[in-house]
C-alpha cells in the first residue's frame, strides 16, 4: 500500500505523513524536504528554488521523476507531496485542508531552515499564498493538472480544529473501510 498526503502549507502533511509511515513500519518520503534540501545546497530559499522553476522545468522534473519511479519500484510507503496523486495514481490519496491563517500560525512557531525567516504570523501568511499559488503555477504549466482540484483525492481531512491524533484516527478509519 502506498500513501500519497497533499494538502495546504500547515496541514500537518509531514507529521502526519511521519506518523503514519511508524504506525505501518512503511518508508516515509517528504518531497517538501527533499526540494528544501536541493534549494538549501544551491545557497537558496525555497522560495527562490521555486520562482527559478517558474522558467527552468529541472526544479521540479528531477524531484518529480524521482516520485514516480519510487511510485512504481517501491510498496508500503508514505509520501507527503502535493502532486503525489498524479505520480502514484495507484496511492491512497489524502488532501489535509486547514484554514490559511492557521496554518501560517502553526508555520511560525516552526520555521524551516530552508525558508526566509518571518517575523510575524501575517508575513508567514502571505508568503505561504504566493507558494501555493507559483506552486499551482508551475504544477498547470509543466503537467496540465491542478493540485487542488480536490477530486484528485479520495479522502479529504480539514485539520483547522483537530488534533493530530484525529487525524490520524479519521484516516486509520478510511483505510480499514
Amino acid at each position: 500500500m502506498i500513501i500519497t498526503i497533499s494538502g495546504k502549507p500547515g496541514s500537518g502533511k509531514s507529521i502526519i505523513a511521519e506518523l503514519l509511515g511508524k504506525k505501518f513500519n512503511y518508508k516515509h518520503y517528504s518531497i517538501g524536504d527533499l526540494r528544501g534540501k536541493i534549494a538549501m545546497e544551491k545557497g537558496m530559499t525555497i522560495d527562490e528554488l521555486n520562482e527559478l522553476g517558474k522558467g527552468e522545468f529541472w526544479t521540479d522534473k528531477d524531484v518529480d521523476d524521482e516520485l514516480g519511479k519510487v511510485g512504481k519500484q517501491e510498496d508500503n510507503l508514505v509520501i507527503d507531496t502535493w502532486i503525489g496523486f498524479y505520480f502514484i495514481p495507484n496511492s491512497i490519496k489524502i488532501f489535509l485542508e486547514i484554514d490559511p491563517k492557521v496554518g501560517a500560525e502553526r508555520i511560525f512557531k516552526k520555521q524551516r531552515p530552508d525558508e526566509p525567516k518571518k517575523k510575524t504570523i501575517e508575513e508567514v501568511e502571505e508568503m505561504l499564498k504566493k507558494r501555493v499559488e507559483d506552486s499551482d503555477a508551475r504544477y498547470k504549466k509543466y503537467y496540465k493538472i491542478n493540485f487542488l482540484d480536490k477530486s484528485n483525492y479520495d479522502l479529504i481531512i480539514d485539520t483547522t480544529n483537530l488534533s493530530v491524533e484525529q487525524v490520524l484516527d479519521k484516516i486509520l478509519n478510511f483505510i480499514k473501510k
